[in-house]
């Protein structure tokens, strides 16, 4: 899961232009929009192999790293 963690940073940094910490808010500290976040979902989903269910995308599951590694872990 290491791995993921630093990659999703990298991916952060390609959308968002800033590297942030893996507790860090991504969404209530307005870093990323909707248009950055679906970029960063997308490429999750394509470096796990799984596509990220509807239901698990929202702003609480997604609001830093950490909360997207638990998310993608109870897939």
């Amino acid at each position: 899961m290491e791995d993921l963690k630093n990659f999703i940073q990298e991916e952060i940094v390609n959308v968002a232009f800033k590297k942030v910490s893996f507790d860090e808010s991504l969404i209530h500290s307005k870093l990323l929009d909707s248009i950055t976040m679906i970029d960063l979902i997308v490429s999750i989903e394509e470096k796990i192999g799984k596509q990220i269910p509807q239901h698990l995308i929202n702003d609480d599951n997604f609001d830093s790293i950490d909360k997207i590694i638990n998310t993608i872990n109870s897939i």
